[in-house]
């Protein structure tokens, strides 16, 4: 789902589960030739798409430095957890797990609080503050 969300960002193709392929997306969730999105890549319940998390991401702070981090989760997950590498800025070293949650990736810490939200910025990429209003950057 994250190529599909970051597809519409880059004005790429999207190809649904049932091999219709659309346009861009707009911001309303429709094709930019007006035709509806698939409900493969767009759930029913309205809400939008979760992103493809899982892997290897590079997490970059304004101030202070990086780390890479490895999420869990598939395609279509809307949580999964967090195992941060050595040297992370703030108190990303305390990060356990990560939620989807209006239209933003939540980034959490060992007892569930909120460390960041991030939204999707372009392909392998998501921008967002950190709790303490630093500007933070995920990219793969």
């Amino acid at each position: 789902m994250f190529a599909a969300a970051t597809a519409a960002c880059s004005g790429s193709s999207l190809s649904g589960g049932d091999g219709v392929t659309t346009g861009a997306l707009s911001s309303g969730g429709m094709a930019a030739t007006g035709t509806r999105v698939p409900s493969a890549t767009r759930p029913s319940n309205g809400q939008s798409p979760a992103l493809d998390m899982a892997g290897r991401w590079i997490l970059g702070s304004s101030n202070s430095g990086s780390c890479a981090m490895t999420f869990s989760g598939g395609a279509n997950s809307r949580d999964g957890t967090v195992a941060p590498e050595g040297g992370c800025p703030g108190n990303f070293f305390t990060s356990r797990k990560w939620n989807f949650e209006q239209n933003q990736v939540v980034i959490r810490d060992h007892r569930d609080q909120p460390l960041a939200q991030l939204s999707a910025a372009g392909p392998g990429r998501l921008e967002g503050r950190a709790s303490n209003g630093e500007n933070i950057t995920l990219a793969r």
